[in-house]
């Protein structure tokens, strides 16, 4: 299985079943599509022909503009990273969306909240972006499967597993520290400054995912 051109990565040469990463944000203009192309960037350069695929990154928004592309300030933050933002197409969140993912990262809590209240049981594998960056800081590697013998979907589903599990334990230190706030209107210098702090936030994810560091 493949991802529809333009929307996710997926090594050719992989014939198992993909894990399906799912960015949301409100428009799915900015937020998301930085995160979803900086993710898929990381993902790519780190996991190289060293690792198999069947990593699948896609996002949408909780009110998409549909068929719309990403602003133009979010291309230019992505431009910065050297990442890719050809072929976008904004897509409004629906349930086949969730059902198909297993992993949902969201840009705030309120996003979360209504990923969650779309049913198809996505209380355990949905997250807000941060929260799940602060989870994964928790977790020993080394109880993880090894990307490179179990294959990099089996420690990704058992990272998820791990990140739901230690929930309840690590609470956000301030009612902020989970979001990551909507540059949408706003001058390229805070879709730069967003864009960092996605960057930031994505790296111990990734590193998580793939076993490799930056």
């Amino acid at each position: 299985m493949t991802a529809p051109q333009g929307r996710g990565i997926a090594e050719t040469a992989y014939t198992g079943t993909p894990f399906r990463i799912l960015h949301v944000s409100t428009g799915n203009v900015c937020r998301s599509p930085i995160t979803e192309r900086l993710n898929r960037h990381a993902l790519s350069v780190r996991l190289g022909e060293r690792l198999p695929g069947g990593l699948i990154v896609e996002s949408a928004g909780t009110w998409g503009h549909e068929g719309a592309p990403m602003e133009a300030n979010a291309e230019a933050v992505l431009a910065d990273f050297g990442a890719d933002a050809s072929g976008f197409v904004g897509r409004e969140l629906l349930d086949e969306h969730v059902i198909r993912a297993d992993l949902v990262l969201t840009a705030t809590r309120d996003h979360r909240a209504q990923v969650i209240s779309m049913g198809h049981s996505a209380g355990l594998r949905t997250f807000t972006l941060k929260e799940f960056t602060r989870l994964v800081r928790a977790i020993d590697p080394a109880t993880l499967p090894d990307p490179l013998d179990d294959g990099v979907v089996e420690r990704a589903q058992a990272l998820v597993r791990a990140a739901a599990a230690l929930r309840g334990w690590l609470l956000a230190p301030t009612a902020d520290a989970d979001e990551v706030y909507d540059p949408y209107g706003a001058p390229l210098t805070f879709f730069r400054s967003i864009g960092e702090e996605i960057n930031q936030a994505l790296d111990p994810v990734v590193t998580a995912l793939t076993g490799v560091r930056a």
